[in-house]
């Protein structure tokens, strides 16, 4: 009985190839059948995570937003945003202080500047004011509906309340310097300065068709004319 020859090899069997054809590369179960990347859910660094959020507690309320909400507005799971934030009063707290520490920083700056009057560093307290409002449009939104029902909104309320005080001191200077007119508290000038600065959130959106300093320049020019001494 005559010896059966080796067969070929099974990458070569079914393809009319064999290893020693000429041109022809074996092929291997990877080549042939690629593997697919699996995609998962979206994920967010921590700056992200924190600005999503606060459009969420602001379009929803804090009080009646839990961590599920926040998770499922967002698309991920809850353990992803616990690798972040330990709870959602932490989430809140960094929410509102990109706002606040950015208002504190600008009037701060501002009232510092000693090439400027009293008058100008308002002037200016006031402009920076309305752009990093806009910038900042959930944060200071999330900031002026807080009403103290935790330690949280109560360090916020803190926050703000030295704000205005920083504005108030602005406005005494401007009073003091003779750039302001003298016959309104500068309790009062304030509180008109940033009503005016204030209700900017209640009709912006980004994408609004008047530039951010167009709007700062407009709030600057109309607050001014009517207080200038």
């Amino acid at each position: 009985m005559p010896r059966s020859t080796p067969s070929a090899p099974a990458a070569a069997r079914g393809t009319g190839a064999t290893p020693d054809s000429p041109g022809e590369v074996p092929t291997t179960p990877a080549a042939a059948a690629p593997k697919r990347n699996r995609r998962g859910r979206p994920g967010y660094d921590r700056e992200t995570l924190i600005n999503k959020a606060t459009e969420v507690f602001v379009t929803r309320g804090y009080d009646g937003t839990s961590m599920d909400t926040v998770a499922r507005e967002l698309g991920i799971t809850k353990s992803a945003i616990y690798h972040h934030v330990k709870s959602k009063e932490e989430l809140l707290r960094l929410a509102i202080n990109r706002g606040t520490d950015a208002l504190d920083s600008a009037v701060e700056a501002e009232s510092h500047r000693t090439d400027l009057t009293a008058l100008e560093q308002l002037r200016h307290a006031v402009h920076a004011s309305v752009l990093i409002l806009i910038e900042y449009h959930h944060s200071v939104t999330l900031l002026l509906r807080v009403r103290g029902n935790s330690a949280v909104e109560r360090d916020a309320l803190e926050k703000r309340r030295k704000i205005d005080e920083k504005i108030r001191g602005l406005v005494a200077a401007a009073i003091a310097e003779g750039g302001v007119r003298a016959d309104f508290p500068p309790g009062l000038i304030t509180r008109l300065l940033f009503g005016m600065v204030n209700s900017i959130t209640e009709w912006y959106r980004p994408g609004y068709p008047v530039s951010p300093e167009t709007i700062a320049d407009a709030v600057t020019a109309m607050a001014f004319s009517g207080l200038e001494a």
